[in-house]
């Protein structure tokens, strides 16, 4: 079946997975979204199950850094002359807009990253592009820095709240380095959320001022990028790598794509394939997903090689996480601007090296976003049921406990399972409607098991398991049914 945006924000919006900010005032800005209670368990458990299968993998380490951040490290980041999207005025009706965005919408033309506003210019003349609200001629192409600057204290102290969570790891790293007898490869991560003021934020999730990130930086030796001991464990992985342009995909293993010249060295092969490995198991269909190349025009301004992995959805193929090689760039520049010395001693080498970076930036909101919509199902051979097939480790709700009445000690019995469950797992307790009505709002939240007390419970103490996926159904005993979930859920992991 094919399935749209708009049926995912419905779902979205009903089921209490994320909605807008302040939605109840007319002035509530753009760009801001919330996670309500369903959306902030599964959130969670992606960003838990992130953490077990990268992070807790390789022995990384996780930093919680500040927020807000002072000047100078933006400085040194180049984030101050170089965090910029182009913009233009309509000299009639002062309208702005992002002017790349505006281009491509109107023309179907890209505007790379790095591209001269001069030729913006061009592009806007060269296509007669006006304003959308009065048909007015656009001004010139001006750069819009977009960082959300704060004062601090009574003087305002200039500082800024982070446009991405890695500067703190870079800043961070010679104390994390002696303090935890760091050795290179050494990963890492932080999770947290990143602010950018974006021009035209847009489509709920997928473009916003106020976002989740999870980023690893591994800081390793650029004379020993193929020296992965542990690279043989994901060497025959499918990768797929697609042209600069996105118009051909070549499928090929992790190994090969290093001989074949399409990824540099073992270490970046590895994490590509970590995190193949990773979106599969978040339910993303895979098979639909791209590591494209990025052109010199396309990388950021601190990338010397850069991947993005994209999956196609209804709208698209969208970005969810950067793969950069920031070679020294983020040390270097630190080191200069603070006159600190951040090169640490290799014991291979037997000499003191600046540390190289690759970086895996996941933007957890969009993830969410494309699992939603890839696990999505509408079962038109029973009365087109909406179900949310969600891995169950990934579920917002495990497990739906329902009696079939409440009378005849059903509904004592039914509490008593749910208090004995409900501290291990995610369960969640409805008596409200009737028995396929209640099905089906435990399928459209994705919970993978639902549990009928009836009256056969009362005579041998079994209960009714449901699955959600195949409508089977089975009888286990009640002193069996954590054990039950607890090997569905090992079978699901494995």
């Amino acid at each position: 079946m094919v399935v749209n945006y708009d049926q995912v924000m419905k779902l979205a919006l009903e089921r209490g997975f994320y909605f807008p900010s302040c939605e109840i005032y007319p002035d509530a800005p753009a760009g801001f979204w919330e996670y309500g209670p369903t959306g902030v368990n599964m959130k969670n458990k992606f960003v838990e199950l992130w953490r077990r299968e990268l992070v807790r993998r390789d022995g990384m380490m996780e930093i919680d850094g500040s927020q807000i951040m002072s000047r100078s490290v933006f400085v040194a980041s180049g984030h101050i002359g170089n965090f910029t999207d182009p913009i233009v005025k309509c000299t009639k009706c002062g309208s702005t807009f992002r002017a790349d965005r505006y281009i491509l919408e109107k023309t179907n033309e890209n505007v790379p990253e790095r591209m001269a506003d001069n030729e913006i210019n061009g592009l806007i003349e060269k296509h007669n592009l006006r304003c959308p609200n009065c048909k007015g001629e656009f001004g010139s192409v001006s750069r819009f820095n977009m960082m959300f600057r704060v004062g601090i204290g009574p003087a305002a102290e200039e500082a800024y709240l982070r446009p991405e969570t890695c500067q703190a790891i870079f800043v961070d790293f010679a104390r994390i380095f002696k303090t935890m007898r760091g050795r290179l490869p050494l990963g890492v991560a932080q999770v947290g959320k990143s602010f950018r003021n974006e021009i035209a934020p847009r489509q709920s999730l997928l473009r916003l001022r106020e976002f989740y990130q999870a980023e690893i930086e591994v800081f390793c030796n650029p004379n020993r990028l193929d020296e992965m001991s542990k690279f043989d464990e994901v060497k025959n992985t499918i990768l797929r790598i697609s042209s600069q342009d996105g118009g051909s995909i070549t499928e090929t293993t992790a190994h090969e794509a290093i001989s074949k010249g399409l990824i540099p060295n073992k270490l970046v092969a590895y994490y590509l394939a970590l995190l193949t490995l990773f979106y599969a198991k978040t339910g993303v269909d895979v098979k639909r997903s791209r590591f494209r190349k990025l052109s010199d025009e396309e990388k950021a301004f601190y990338a010397s090689v850069a991947f993005d992995f994209e999956v196609e959805t209804s709208i698209g193929w969208l970005e969810l996480v950067a793969c950069n090689y920031r070679s020294d760039y983020d040390l270097k520049g630190h080191g200069i601007t603070s006159k600190q010395n951040l090169e640490v001693f290799d014991p291979t080498d037997q000499k003191k090296v600046l540390p190289h970076v690759f970086e895996l930036s996941m933007g957890i909101d969009r993830s969410i976003y494309t699992i939603l919509e890839h696990c999505y199902y509408e079962d038109e051979k029973h009365d087109d049921r909406v179900v949310l097939r969600l891995k169950p480790y990934l579920a917002p709700i495990l497990v739906g406990i329902l009696p079939l009445m409440t009378k005849d000690g059903l509904g004592q019995k039914a509490r008593k399972i749910h208090s004995d469950l409900k501290f291990e797992y995610d369960t969640f307790y409805d008596e409200s409607g009737s028995i396929g009505r209640r099905y089906r709002r435990l399928e459209e939240v994705g919970a993978p098991f639902a549990v009928t007390i009836d009256p056969e419970t009362m005579q041998d103490d079994t209960v009714t398991v449901r699955h959600r996926d195949t409508m089977l159904q089975e009888r286990v005993k009640a002193t069996e049914l954590r054990q039950y979930i607890q090997d569905a859920l090992a079978a699901a992991r494995n």
